[in-house]
Order: structure tokens, then sequence, then C-alpha cells
């Protein structure tokens, strides 16, 4: 086991494995609900939660987790199901999928996917074969490891090249790429990141990439809900042949998957890919929750999504004011949900967001551009997302808030217990998830259909 798991986790499972035969079944459960219950009451009722891949669920989706569908299963494609008994949740998948295709105004939706590495997985499976050569970011330039030599691409046996990078202001260098496509060639060119702070140059980058006949998969795992919502930028319509993301970040949906594409002979390699490929029974509970998110995005994106740009940007700049060093100030910080803070003179990433959550103030450590892959325990970076923020109601008036808590913690080294007491009661203004059909909108809803 120690050569397989680090020593922290060896111990942690022995740990654990030591109390379960302690207990029995019955306190096992237990006990388990009563993590579920800590977990609940601490992060969702005492923090304020600036994770950047996480989010909150409308009621009315989440609810459809726990319904008895979620054991309901189906293998095969809509109208053409191998099983019986799925003839009313075969419905709920096709509105799910024309849901998907109209949000994002897409010819082709995949969502039986479990996760958005599993969606870069199936699209990479069914545009690759081993040996092809990719492009893609280097992790601290923000590239996502499923399109690095250790995740999805390195599994699938594909050879992998850096897209240069312009650490000044936080992009794509298109120069440098114009300069090495050419040379290179790879069949597939990765654009998306776990640390995204402005949109891609999607248009000068299909222009460059036209000679080459590399195909545009555009992973937006993080920024769906903004593309979305319409304040981003829109992938197919810019140059992208496939679309992937996860659907549980800005989107606030269940944890999944999704595949888009306009091209019919892609999406008929996507489709094979899907299913029966890396897939076979659909899991009907995540869908319905997904259908539900996607109604409420058509419904609230766009207001949510103006939001949540509104708030990061309200947050770098205060965070900035405050002292922090915040990246790309030339260009306004951010144009997504994310701020990027360097971190390496208030002693590495990882010290300050463990000093963070002893304030009830919850974030990640993050590589930066100029990282080594050596420096993940302690990087130079905290990446800050404040979509769930957004989500609970929170406006340019919080996100000061926000800054200054996290400035007494970090900068003038305050108490940070002494802090978390402060941010719980803070955080007791801020219980309801907004832009969704919940409490006032679902009255309005009442009236409207019973005058």
């Amino acid at each position: 086991m120690s050569k397989v798991w680090e020593p922290e986790t060896v111990a942690y499972l022995r740990e654990v494995r030591y109390q379960i035969e302690r207990l029995g079944s019955l306190e096992t459960v237990n006990l388990i609900l009563s993590l579920v219950e800590k977990s609940e009451e601490w992060i969702d009722q005492s923090c304020l939660n600036l994770y950047a891949a996480s989010n909150l669920m409308s009621p009315i989706a989440r609810s459809l987790l726990s319904s008895t569908i979620a054991t309901r299963v189906a293998e095969g494609h809509v109208g053409a199901k191998h099983q019986m008994g799925a003839k009313y949740l075969e419905r709920v998948e096709a509105l799910a999928i024309e849901l998907a295709k109209r949000l994002y105004k897409a010819e082709y939706a995949e969502l039986r996917v479990l996760s958005g590495s599993m969606a870069n997985a199936i699209s990479f499976s069914a545009l690759t074969n081993p040996g092809d050569m990719i492009m893609s970011l280097s992790v601290p330039n923000g590239g996502h490891i499923s399109y690095r030599e250790f995740g999805v691409a390195g599994y699938l046996k594909l050879r992998i090249k850096d897209i240069p990078f312009d650490k000044e202001n936080m992009n794509i260098d298109t120069i440098g790429l114009a300069r090495v496509l050419e040379e290179i060639r790879p069949k597939l060119l990765v654009l998306g990141a776990s640390l995204i702070l402005f949109p891609y140059p999607l248009e000068d980058i299909r222009e460059i990439a036209e000679d080459t006949g590399s195909i545009i998969h555009y992973d937006g795992a993080h920024v769906a809900g903004l593309v979305a919502g319409g304040e981003f930028q829109d992938p197919l319509h810019e140059g992208a042949d496939v679309f992937t993301t996860s659907t549980y970040k800005t989107l606030g949906g269940p944890p999944g998957g999704l595949v888009l594409c306009n091209d019919d002979k892609i999406a008929k390699k996507i489709d094979k890919a899907a299913f029966p490929g890396m897939t076979a029974g659909i899991h009907y509970n995540r869908v319905a929750a997904m259908a539900v998110v996607l109604a409420e995005f058509l419904e609230f994106g766009s207001e949510y999504a103006r939001q949540t740009m509104r708030n990061a940007k309200e947050l770098a700049m205060t965070l900035n004011r405050e002292g922090f060093d915040v990246l790309c100030k030339r260009n306004g910080f951010t144009r997504s949900h994310q701020v990027a803070v360097d971190v390496s003179a208030l002693g590495g990433g990882k010290k300050s967001s463990v000093r963070l959550e002893r304030a009830n103030v919850i974030c990640n450590d993050n590589l930066l551009p100029g990282d080594s892959l050596g420096m993940i325990r302690n990087p130079s970076g905290l990446r800050l997302g404040v979509q769930e923020l957004t989500r609970l109601g929170m406006k340019e008036k919080e996100m000061r808030r926000v800054a200054e808590f996290m400035s007494r913690v970090l900068i003038h080294k305050e108490n940070p217990v002494r802090i978390a007491s402060e941010v719980k009661e803070f955080r007791k203004k801020y219980t309801k998830v907004h832009y969704c059909f919940n409490g006032h909108v679902m009255e309005s809803l009442n009236e409207k259909f019973n005058s």
C-alpha cells in the first residue's frame, strides 16, 4: 500500500480501518451521517466558500438526486433503450439533451458522462489514436491534469507539447503558437484550464490552426456557466470543434460532464466513444437534476453570470487595495469567476490556504506561471472563485467584506479563530440559493399560472 499511496494517506486509512474495527455496522452508519451533517453545518452555514471548483445546486435539482430514480438505469440512446421501464425517464433524458443544445447553441450534446475528465477522455479517444500529438497548457500555466502526461492524455498514449503561454497577460501566446504549430502539427489543440482568468483569442487560434488540420477542443469545465450566461465567450461559434465541460462549477449542477459539438462527423465519433465506448447505463437522477439546472440557466443564467463576473472583479480590486499581489492588474485582474493571488511572500499557497481555512474561508493553493511541478505541495498562489458566494446572493459590497477578512488573516496576521467567529456571523445572512426556481420565484410563477 505504501508504494501506491503517500505516507499521509496510508496513516489516514489505517486510522479509519481501526475505527471501523471498533464499531459495529450501525455505529459506522451513524458516524457517516454525523460526518456529513458536520460538513454541511460547517461549510454551508459557517464558511465563505471561495473554492473555484464547487457550487450550490438549487433545492429542486438537489432533491432529484435522492429520488428513487437514482437506481433506475437504462442503456442505449433515447428512443432505443435496451431495457423496459424507462418510458417516462427517457423523456426526461430527451428534455435534458435538448435543453443543453439550446443553452449552448449546439447540434449535439452527450450528458451521460460522469465527470469533466471523462468528457475529455471521450473526446480524446474519439478524435485521436495512440501516438498522436496534442498541445495543451502546462499545469503551472493553468492546464488540467486530464490533458497532460500523467492524466487522461497520457493514459491514452498521446504525445503532449505545451501551448505557448503569455504569463504577463495570463493568456495563450498566439504569436508563439503560430511559430510552433506548423512544425508540431498536433492532431488536437486543447484549449482550457483550471486557472482561467480571461477568454482565449479563439478566432485567431482557429485561423492559425486552419492550415495544420488540428481539431480544436475547448475544455470549459470552469467557465461553462459564464459561457451559458453569455458573459464569457461562445466556443462553438468562435472556432472550437468540440466543447467539453464538467457540470457542477459555474453551471451549478450535479457532478458530471457534458460534450457538445456542431460537426456531424465529429458528433458521430463522440457518440460512439460515449456509448457503448466509455459509458453504459445512464444515471437518471443526475440527468433529471441536470435538466432542471439547464432550464433554470435559460431563465436566470445571464443575470447570474453577469453578477459573478462583477463580484470577481470587485474581489480582485479590493484584495489589491488591501496589499495582496493579485495577478494581471494590467488587464483588470479577471474576466471570469476566478481571481489569482501570488502569496509567495506570505508563506506560500498551502500555508495561506490552511490559515484561511482556520478562519472559515475556503479556497485552494494553486500553481502559478513560473512555478515548477515540484512546488505542488506549497505553490505560489491562491485560486479564488466567487461563483458560490454569488449564488447565495452576495454582491460587490459583500466581496469587499470577504477581502477584508482575508487581509486580516494573511496580511495583518490576526488570530484566524477569532476571524472564524466573525465569518460565521456574517454568513448567517446568506442561506438561500438564488438564480433558480425557488422561494419568491416559485410564488410568482404560481401567481402567473393561476391568474
